[in-house]
Parts: C-alpha cells; structure tokens; sequence
C-alpha cells in the first residue's frame, strides 16, 4: 500500500509531488539495481553492464540488502516508491540458486510481474572489441526473436517485460545514424539469450546503406527459474490508456495494409426520371416526316434550317 503524503510546505516539494503524481503522459520509466544479501562477481559485473545500457534511467543501489522477492516484495516496493522508480533489477547469489537476476515492475507502488533467472553463461563487454560503446543515452533497437514469443502465454509476459525494462527514453522519430545499438533477446525452451550489438553503416549501390553488425557484448545466456506474473485484469488496468489519449473512431473511415486512408461516402436517394442525360440520334423513334426530323436537328445543333 502507498504510504501516507504529508503536504508540501515549501515550492520546490510541491513540484516534487508534482512531478510523482500521475499524468497524461507519463515520465520516462526509471530502474533500480539492488544487490541482494549475498552476490558473486559474475552478478556484480552483470549489473554493472546493465547499469550502462540503462543509463541515465537508472539508479544502482551499492549496499547489500537482504531481500526475498519472492516471499514478500515489500521491500523492492519500497525503494520503488522512494527511488520514482517503476522498474527494478534484483540480484543475488545463493547455493540453492546460483546467479539469480530477477528482472520486475511495479504498478501505483505495488509488485506487478517478476521473474528470476539464472546466469548460465556469460561473456562481459571488455572481451569483445573496443572502442565500439554507444554513446550514453542511445536508444535501443530491441528485437525479439523465437516462436515462443508468441505462442507461450508466459514467454510473451516476459518478452513485454524485458522490452518494458531496455526500451529506454520515449522518442517520436529516430534518425538511421542514430540506430546505432541493437538488443536481441531470443527465447528458447525455458532460456532467453541475451545479445548486444553495434550497427556499422557502410556503402552500397543504393541510397539505402548497407547494415553490418559488430558483437559488442556483454553476451548472457538466462534459464528461466521462478516467475510471478500480474492476473489479466491486473494487467489490463495496469495497461489502460486515459480518455484524454484515445483516439474516437471515425464513422465510414478505414485504413488498409499500405497506411492509405480510405472513406465511404452515402449519397441521398436520387430520382432517376429528373436527370439530364444526353439524347442520341440512333435511339429516336423514327417518324414519317423527314422535313420535321431534320428541322428539330438543326434546332439541337444550334443552326437554322435553309430553304433551298
């Protein structure tokens, strides 16, 4: 539950509050890493690599806190609240479970998903080549790969929660030199493989260059342990957007594959009998004076008729 809200007394914490409360559109989601009780080094250097790719949305915690997310939350949702945090990266390391992260979210200060998974290989980025560190801040293209993405109700949560957690600052347009960092997160039975990479843009024939991809690390191989996922009502109220950004259907307007709007238009009953429509000489009945014939064409065609 949300603690009590004591009255700001001063401006700077009204705009504090201000900032907090909720909006039409939201602030950009920040994280938290906490260390658990116990860790490893292979734990400490993962959060610290992820600390990086989060930056500047990220807040990591140095002191050791001897939390059981999955026995009671309270304590991640409370650094949630202090730290204005909405995500969370929880990591510890114990005989029973070696290498654990748990990746979570919360929703209005309350626990929303979570799930823990283990480290089954990891290579850290100061392997890989250097000098190729995207520049702090850049926005992720993040690519999600593997069936089970889609087909496993709990693969696709988690998949949503992983996009949730690296898609990093909100932006309307990216430009192609800015698409410099590529996430991949590829599901497999129980494991999701975890890979960065660096775009290279090179030349080619066309206008459109042509794209190499560099490995820059760090490189994980998770295994899939524990998860605690929100119900779907939970999460549909978690998702709803506010009245103020829905977007009122439009009557008679559709839109296909290609993006082209395409509108029905409803035309009042007409009455055919009262239309002008152009007399041809071949549907005439034919009559029995000719003189009257061709005195009535000379009419429609604007002339005279000549005596000879």
């Amino acid at each position: 539950m949300r603690g009590r809200v004591a009255q700001p007394k001063t401006r700077k914490g009204k705009l504090f509050l201000e900032n907090r409360a909720p909006k039409v559109h939201e602030n950009d989601k920040n994280a938290i890493l906490v260390k658990g009780g116990k860790t490893s080094k292979t734990v400490t250097d993962i959060l610290q690599e992820l600390y990086k790719l989060k930056k500047p949305l990220a807040t990591h915690l140095k002191r050791h806190n001897p939390f059981h997310p999955f026995e009671d939350a309270s304590g991640l949702e409370y650094f949630s609240t202090k730290y204005d945090s909405s995500l969370f990266l929880f990591g510890s390391n114990s005989k029973k479970r070696p290498n654990s992260l748990t990746f979570g979210r919360t929703f209005d200060s309350n626990l929303l998903d979570m799930v823990e998974m283990q480290v089954e290989n990891y290579v850290p980025s100061l392997e890989f080549k250097e000098g190729l560190r995207p520049v702090l801040g850049t926005k992720p293209c993040i690519t999600m790969q593997g069936e089970l993405f889609e087909s496993d109700p709990t693969m696709t949560r988690v998949g949503n929660l992983m996009i949730d957690w690296f898609r990093g600052v909100k932006v309307n347009q990216v430009r192609l030199q800015g698409l410099e960092l590529i996430i991949s997160l590829t599901a497999q039975p129980d494991k999701i493989l975890f890979r960065v990479y660096r775009t290279n843009l090179k030349k080619s024939a066309t206008s459109t260059p042509r794209v190499e991809l560099t490995e820059i690390g760090p490189s994980i191989d998770f295994k899939i342990n524990r998860h605690k996922l929100a119900s779907d009502s939970l999460f549909k109220t978690a998702t709803r957007q506010p009245g103020q950004l829905r977007v009122k259907p439009r009557k008679n307007v559709t839109q296909d594959v290609f993006g082209s709007t395409l509108g029905r238009i409803h035309v009042g009953r007409q009455n055919v009998d009262a239309l002008q429509t152009r007399k041809m000489k071949g549907l005439r009945k034919p009559r029995e004076d000719g003189h009257e014939e061709e005195h009535e064409d000379a009419q429609e065609d604007g002339g005279e008729e000549m005596e000879e």
